[in-house]
């Protein structure tokens, strides 16, 4: 199964923790910034980005405490992607989402977005108006 189709089932399947942190995340609600849940990233499905500052946040459940080598080698190659990657317990979302999410709010202000690269166009004049070369100022 490819990275695009196990994201679409592990969004169908998302365990109580991450549909609760969801609720947090979801339409811009931290600082305006856009997270996706259940998101490929190369072969692997990240439980939620925020692609703009780089920042993956997973909710590991108690499976993770023997995937600790896979975990770390995941971590590694997202870092080398320029990703700063958080992780909670299911347990600390589901008694302190609140904490999660400060947390989570603080690595975001930390992390800010990369310039733009190059600055936006300036609007033409509208017809008519705007000044003229060799056109005597008034």
């Amino acid at each position: 199964m490819d990275a695009r189709s196990r994201a679409r089932r592990l969004r169908v399947e998302q365990t109580l923790a991450e549909h609760r942190l969801w609720t947090r995340l979801r339409a811009r609600q931290l600082d305006g910034c856009h997270f996706r849940r259940q998101s490929p990233i190369g072969g692997y499905v990240v439980d939620f980005v925020c692609r703009r500052r780089r920042l993956v946040v997973e909710v590991d459940g108690g499976q993770h405490a023997e995937r600790r080598e896979a975990d770390a080698a995941r971590t590694a190659w997202l870092e080398r992607r320029g990703y700063k990657v958080v992780r909670f317990w299911n347990r600390d979302v589901l008694e302190t989402v609140e904490g999660v999410v400060e947390a989570i709010l603080a690595e975001l202000r930390d992390r800010d977005p990369p310039p733009p690269a190059r600055p936006p166009p300036r609007p033409s004049p509208c017809k008519g108006e705007g000044e003229q070369r060799g056109a005597p100022r008034r």
